[in-house]
């Protein structure tokens, strides 16, 4: 069973909730060397593996965020409860998210899955017949769900399920909700167009007139850099193309590998009213947790200045539970 969401004195408003857990927190985490995957398109991956793993361990593939690395903290803290559980980790950084700038005229996206299959396909060969998981939070989330969604039963029996925190379901009403008005929302929103903007400029810099570089440069919204850079650099018609086309919600009725999604009520990112509850419950292989509390990508629990972090416990409880020896699940459902 999975126990209840508690949020921490002092830490039930949902900006509380996410601001702590994105600055207060410790870097947990197994020590993990750094590789570089060659693809056949000529780009690359860069991953962090948990140094130290038996070779034969289950594993889990990890996703971060929108502009996270495999360094971000919530990615660190599951790595560490997922070791401490017995499973070797791999953190994928999705293209131009390891450090450098990868090497073609294109980045990532929330629908972007292939590179996801492709760590997956490469570990499967590693160790045939070794149990995997995949995990993912917000944009990685939705890569993940709509990944698990895309492949259905052709999934090889070695991928057991996955789990997801803080999905971004609708990607259209997130974009929505984070070009909106309020000081903390442009804060959260500046953080991220920030730092997109300047890859954007490393992506200009390596092929000059691939976009508008300076309307880029202007850009203060998802809306504008959505389709200005994301939707023509990956095939899309528009930004609306992108996210009807991407969004996971779409994706769940294809699940069929057990999955947990958390999700917040008060997420200031992903409104309430997007989360696809019908399509969850129609599913006998997704259960869509919602809890009143926990922000984005947050769910801080205990009590400060030792805070703690449920979602991340909760879903490496669900993930070794999968793994564990024994028939494999069918249902998500506790």
């Amino acid at each position: 069973m999975i126990s209840p969401f508690r949020p921490a004195p002092l830490l039930r408003h949902p900006d509380a909730q996410t601001i702590v857990a994105n600055l207060w927190r410790p870097r947990p985490g197994p020590a993990v060397a750094r590789v570089r995957w060659e693809l056949a398109d000529g780009d690359f991956l860069d991953l962090d593996r948990a140094a130290g793993a038996s070779p034969t361990a289950p594993v889990a593939v990890l996703c971060h965020g929108l502009e996270g690395s495999s360094e971000a903290p919530y990615l660190r803290g599951l790595a560490a409860n997922l070791v401490g559980r017995g499973l070797s980790v791999v953190a994928l950084n999705f293209r131009t998210c390891g450090g450098v700038p990868n090497r073609l005229p294109r980045s990532y996206h929330s629908g972007e899955t292939t590179d996801l299959g492709e760590v997956v396909r490469r570990l499967l060969l590693e160790a045939p017949g070794r149990p995997l998981v995949v995990a993912g939070f917000s944009l990685g989330g939705n890569v993940v769900t709509k990944w698990l969604g895309e492949h259905g039963e052709t999934l090889p029996p070695e991928v057991r399920g996955g789990a997801a925190i803080s999905v971004p379901f609708d990607l259209g009403a997130c974009q929505r909700r984070l070009d909106g008005p309020g000081r903390l929302i442009w804060l959260y929103r500046e953080r991220f167009m920030r730092r997109l903007r300047r890859k954007a400029a490393w992506k200009a810099r390596q092929f000059p007139g691939l976009f508008d570089a300076a309307a880029v440069a202007r850009a203060t919204t998802f809306a504008e850099y959505d389709q200005l850079v994301t939707a023509p650099l990956h095939g899309f018609a528009s930004r609306d193309d992108y996210y009807a086309r991407s969004s996971a919600g779409g994706f769940l009725a294809g699940i069929r590998r057990p999955y947990l999604a958390l999700a917040a009520t008060d997420d200031p990112m992903v409104p309430s009213a997007s989360l696809p509850l019908a399509a969850a419950r129609a599913n006998p292989a997704v259960n869509l947790l919602v809890t009143p509390h926990g922000g984005h990508t947050a769910f801080v629990d205990g009590a400060l200045p030792r805070p703690g972090f449920w979602a991340e416990r909760t879903v490496a409880d669900f993930l070794a539970g999968l793994v564990a020896p024994g028939p494999a699940a069918t249902s998500a459902r506790p």
